[in-house]
């Protein structure tokens, strides 16, 4: 979309299976994003992990939709891998089926679901609308009264100047 670089995006775990409900699957997506944002030029300025699936309102550093797209997919296949190799060690075996049954032709487990969803947020109210959407997600789930009581989420940063594990980026927009 011309003009547009600010994505809202979801990457969700195939069958939603809850791989997100413990720190080692959980620290490997905040350690991810944070090697995006140091070495690849990501900027996260809402996000939220459920135990199945993660919400971004992302975009690139200098504002290339290329370069955030070709950052998006090699976050996706280096956490597949990774959180491949935790589902092989930790769960269950009827869920490390669940990954297996799904698998592609390429891999040997499936772990994201096909796609990421992403919407590009052509205005202010509809950038409003997605970082609500992300910071409420936990509260309509019933997991927390508010959005900020979610340890995973840039809710806190937002609401209450809480430091996120994930380094926040402002978006600034170039003086006309």
């Amino acid at each position: 979309m011309d003009g547009v670089y600010v994505y809202f995006v979801t990457f969700i775990i195939v069958d939603w299976l809850p791989i997100f409900i413990n720190p080692e699957p959980i620290n490997i997506i905040i350690d991810s994003l944070r090697f995006c944002i140091i070495e690849k030029h990501l900027r996260v300025y809402a996000y939220v992990i459920m135990p199945n699936h993660i919400h971004l309102v992302a975009f690139d550093a200098n504002f290339s939709n290329s370069r955030l797209q070709k950052t998006l997919s090699e976050f996706r296949r280096f956490t597949g891998h990774r959180l491949a190799n935790y589902v092989d060690k930790n769960l269950s075996e009827s869920l490390v089926k669940v990954c297996s049954s799904g698998a592609l032709s390429d891999r040997t487990k499936q772990i994201w679901q096909q796609g990421w969803h992403a919407e590009g947020l052509v205005s202010e109210r509809f950038l409003k609308q997605k970082v609500d959407y992300v910071h409420e997600n936990p509260v309509r789930k019933g997991y927390v009264r508010e959005p900020e009581h979610w340890m995973h989420s840039s809710a806190g940063f937002w609401f209450a100047g809480i430091e996120s594990s994930i380094p926040i980026a402002e978006i600034i927009e170039e003086e006309e």
